[in-house]
Formats: C-alpha cells, sequence, structure tokens
C-alpha cells in the first residue's frame, strides 16, 4: 500500500516492478499476477483508492451537454485556459507507447497544456498522417518528447514516429527526444531488466535486456517530463499569458456569479 501512496497514479506493473525491486516478490510473471490480485484484493477492501491505480486502455466517448446557460457558463469558468502555446517560438508533444502510462503523465501534460499521443505500439499510418497534418497546420519547429520500452518493438515504434512524422511533413524542423527508457537510465536508475524475446522479429538487432517504462518510479517519469517540457518553454512569454488567462477566468467567474471562496 505504501508504494502505491506513494506513486499514485501507477500501473499494476510499476507496483510488481517496485515490489520486487524491495525484495518482496521474484522476478517472475507469476509473482507479477500475484501482485495483480493482491491490489485487486486491496481496492476491492478499499485500503487502496480506485483513482490510485493507472487504466489507459478503456475509453468513454460522450458529449458535453450541461442543465442551463447559466450551468454552461459556470462550466466554463472553472475549465477555461487560454491557447498558452500560441505565443511559443515551437510547439512540443508527448508520445507514449503505451496506455497504461497516461494516466501517470497525464497531469504533467494538462499542466502544461502539451498534447498526450498515445502511440499503443506501432501507431497506424492514418494515426500519423492526422498527426502530421496538425503540425504543418501549426507550421512551428515542433519538439517529440518520447516514453516507451527499451525494447525491440519500442525501439523500432519509436523509430517509426520518427520517420513517418518527417516524411508527412517534410517542411517542419523537428527535434526527436527519447526521455525513456534510456540506457543510462536502465544502469544509472538499477531498473528491473527482463529477459529480451527471441520470438520478436526485431530482436536480431537489439543488444541487452530488455526494460519496460513502468520501471521508471512514476515520481520520477513525471519528474523528467516536465523539466523535458519546461525547458522548451519561453517563460517570460509563458507568464504573461498566465497572467492574461488568470485575468480572463475572474471575468467569467463574475458573470457566472461564482464567489471567490469556490476557488
Amino acid at each position: 500500500m505504501q508504494i502505491v501512496a506513494a506513486e499514485q497514479p501507477v500501473t499494476i506493473r510499476g507496483v510488481f516492478y517496485r515490489t520486487m525491486s524491495a525484495g518482496h516478490v521474484e522476478k517472475s510473471e507469476l509473482a507479477y499476477r500475484k501482485v495483480q490480485r493482491r491490489v485487486l484484493a486491496l481496492r476491492r477492501s478499499g485500503r487502496i483508492p480506485y483513482r490510485y491505480i493507472s487504466e489507459g486502455t478503456r475509453w468513454t466517448i460522450r458529449p458535453s451537454t450541461w442543465t442551463s446557460v447559466e450551468d454552461a457558463l459556470e462550466s466554463t469558468a472553472i475549465i477555461y485556459r487560454r491557447a498558452l502555446w500560441e505565443d511559443q517560438p515551437q510547439r512540443v508533444e508527448v508520445w507514449v507507447e503505451k496506455d497504461a502510462i497516461t494516466s501517470v503523465v497525464a497531469p504533467v501534460t494538462r499542466r502544461w497544456d502539451v498534447p498526450l499521443m498515445v502511440a499503443r505500439g506501432f501507431p497506424s499510418e492514418t494515426f500519423l498522417w492526422n498527426t502530421a497534418q496538425d503540425i504543418n497546420e501549426a507550421g512551428k519547429p515542433t519538439v517529440i518528447l518520447n516514453l516507451g520500452d527499451h525494447d525491440p518493438s519500442g525501439v523500432g515504434a519509436w523509430d517509426q514516429v520518427r520517420r513517418k512524422l518527417q516524411e508527412f511533413a517534410p517542411q517542419v524542423a523537428f527535434r526527436f527526444e527519447r526521455l525513456a527508457v534510456t540506457e543510462a537510465q536502465i544502469l544509472g536508475l538499477g531498473l528491473p531488466t527482463r529477459p529480451t524475446k527471441q520470438s520478436d522479429s526485431r530482436a536480431k538487432g537489439f543488444t541487452g535486456e530488455s526494460v519496460e517504462v513502468d520501471a521508471i518510479p512514476s515520481a520520477t517519469l513525471r519528474s523528467l517530463l516536465d523539466d523535458a517540457i519546461s525547458s522548451n518553454v519561453d517563460q517570460r512569454s509563458w507568464s504573461l499569458l498566465q497572467e492574461v488567462e488568470t485575468s480572463e477566468r475572474a471575468v467569467l467567474r463574475r458573470m457566472a456569479g461564482i464567489e471567490d471562496d469556490r476557488w
């Protein structure tokens, strides 16, 4: 429970890696399933809040509706945000390989108003093409930050993303940065490894053992991402627009009749 509370939100596999590193379970799929069952039991008993576990593989799609115009205005006043990247000299996107870590890093991307792209392994050409069109329309240099597994498929998928975005948006100045998992992190953070699947057709050109992105502590992953995004921001322009955003939100609050003590 302490592991989950310290890192929430965290994936089940992340809980397994931290439990294993602490010496409580062995490194095996059998032990992983044991941790999975234990976490489920603790959640059902109420000892671990359900929201503490990240699960990004299922989605609910529904339109936004309100009970009245006043309700819509109040909602707008609460969620209103300026497009803070409009005056930035470049734009930033974050690409993650797997659904499971979206909830882990989403607090960071939401705070910085950065698109979070979920590739789910090897993304389709349609997804890559549509993304490239948005990048083309923005007409700015673009930084692509990546979080993915250090294994043949994870590295191969990242290579595909880089190659296809450049192909579909040839006029854009891209900078691609692999934030995790890197070989330096495997050694520096002492990350738990697993045997590389030789059944993977890309394993032939891959050396060493594999490491899942979930093996990196959630707080570390969020810190890495926060630092990377921050380093690509013109802080003066960002601060000015935040001041404008605060002022405009105050106007909306007054229009909606929202008292200050509700904020």
